[in-house]
């Protein structure tokens, strides 16, 4: 052998040694340096987890009546790469189901390959079900479906759900994690296709709750009736409603109109879908001057029968006039229950001037006025009111009878509930089973509140709220009539109100 022959063996064997020992290193590296990480990742791509939740919980009335409740249906989907190119089972597809048209499929499917839905949540006979799945390259699964049988009904504090059964407005979003449940862990191995061959649960799930309403069904059928027929008689943009006990706080009907049906959410406008008596804060008007007649003898200011001497129905305050909104009589003397039997804002206006805004203030926050009322509805406005402790006379002048603090539906019904009941503010709920000593504090005595009521009845009777009249029964209420604002600046239009009670 050369000794040229022999140089090249000896390259050959050093190029052999160093390869073998790159070799060997890569394998310890493999199998003792990286095998926990290699090991996981091998399992990252044979095992797979997905979450399975249990059905979804109801939403029922305070009798159980359901509000919103689970159907069963169906979802197609498609491989289109499986089929190479054999279209035939989507013709046989419109023919069981002629909504899933050939030609739609087919465009819809043009430029994939791999997953792809036909329909979501489709409502199917049982004969449509076994002759799908008879279908080669159509897949079929069972599927729940979120119902309202009500439609309308309550639907904007119910809300609704998105196509895969989670929560996106109203009580379904707010109580979602419990109407949903705790998911089931699912562990499976899949084979080289990406197929599940193998299941085994890692962690069991927990059941989902059925939420249970305060609401009576058959009282929030009649408020939306009625509520609808006002609105429309009275040509206005919308309106608002809301029934609750006043010895429990609990609300037994609530509504908005215009309002929509959530089975056919892609026919309705957003705006209508929320809750505006709870999330919108309005002007209240003259409902809103009982809070000021509160505020004046809890702090002994005058007594009901105090005369204020009205100015003919004009009052000049800074470089405005205060003038009667209610009413077109030009009143001299009133006393404070005649000045809210009357709705007199000239009266109001004089009484507030007595009281000053400080002690005004001090009646509004104990009644929560500016803070949330924590009714279980999402989206609620804290209301709005000036926190200064001195304000323009005219500010104080418009607050007082309801012009220049803004509330919503929910507040005003709490504080005429706290004096229909005696004199305890209780927070409204709209879940059933609250404690009502959580929810509850003293505002007023017991001898205030019947003197309101009194007050309150003459109101009906003999005052602005004749409407209310009800033969042989005692109804206590106040009507409002309120400028509306207008969002370019000044007002435009009103908003009137009455609320009351038996």
């Amino acid at each position: 052998m050369s000794e040229t022959q022999i140089r090249r063996l000896k390259i050959s064997f050093v190029f052999f040694v160093i390869a073998f020992a790159m070799v060997i290193a890569k394998a310890f590296k493999v199998q003792v340096i990286d095998s926990e990480t290699l090991i996981a990742k091998s399992k990252g791509q044979f095992f797979r987890e997905t979450k399975v939740y249990p059905k979804r919980g109801n939403i029922v009335d305070r009798n159980g009546n359901p509000l919103a409740l689970n159907i069963q249906t169906y979802s197609l989907f498609t491989i289109p790469k499986n089929l190479k190119g054999d279209y035939s089972a989507y013709k046989q597809l419109e023919k069981i189901v002629p909504e899933l048209n050939y030609q739609k499929v087919l465009n819809r499917i043009k430029k994939r390959r791999k997953f792809t839905w036909l329909a979501r949540k489709i409502q199917l006979e049982k004969e449509q079900v076994e002759a799908i799945k008879e279908l080669k390259g159509i897949y079929i699964e069972s599927v729940p479906k979120r119902f309202y049988p009500n439609h309308e009904l309550l639907a904007q504090t119910i809300g609704f759900v998105g196509v895969d059964n989670v929560g996106l407005s109203g009580l379904e979003y707010l109580f979602d994690k419990e109407l949903k449940g705790k998911p089931r862990i699912l562990k499976y191995i899949i084979d080289n296709k990406g197929r599940p061959v193998k299941f085994e649960s890692k962690s069991e799930g927990g059941d989902a709750q059925d939420i249970v309403l305060t609401i009576d069904k058959d009282t929030q059928f009649i408020a939306e009736k009625y509520l609808k027929e006002a609105v429309i008689e009275h040509e206005a943009d919308k309106g608002g409603i809301g029934v609750m006990d006043a010895e429990t706080g609990e609300i037994l009907a609530v509504a908005n109109y215009p309002t929509f049906d959530p089975n056919e959410l892609k026919n309705s406008p957003t705006d209508v879908r929320k809750l505006s008596f709870v999330s919108d804060p309005i002007e209240p008007g003259s409902t809103f001057k009982i809070v000021t007649a509160i505020s004046a003898l809890e702090n002994k200011i005058a007594t009901p029968d105090t005369n204020y001497y009205c100015e003919q129905g004009r009052l000049k305050v800074e470089d405005h006039i205060i003038s009667e909104a209610e009413s077109k009589k030009k009143y001299e003397w009133l006393s404070l229950k005649e000045i809210i039997k009357y709705s007199s804002n000239v009266g109001t206006t004089k009484i507030a001037f007595d009281l000053t805004y400080p002690r005004l203030k001090e009646t509004l926050e104990k009644f929560n006025i500016g803070q949330k009322t924590g009714i279980e509805i999402p989206g609620e406005s804290r209301g709005i009111f000036t926190s200064e402790e001195n304000v323009s006379p005219l500010t104080l002048s418009n607050i007082s009878f309801g012009q220049g603090v803004a509330t919503t539906g929910v507040q005003m019904l709490s504080i005429y509930g706290a004096i229909a009941n005696g004199g305890n503010y209780i927070a409204p709920t709209i879940i059933k089973g609250k404690p009502v000593e959580e929810r509850s504090k003293r505002v007023m005595s017991e001898e205030m509140s019947k003197e309101l009521t009194n007050i309150l009845v003459e109101a009906v009777d003999s005052g602005t709220g004749g409407n209310a009249i009800i033969p042989y029964f005692r109804i206590a209420g106040k009507t409002s009539t309120a400028q509306r604002p207008d969002k370019r600046g000044g007002y435009t239009g009103y908003v009137s109100g009455f609320i009351g009670y038996p």
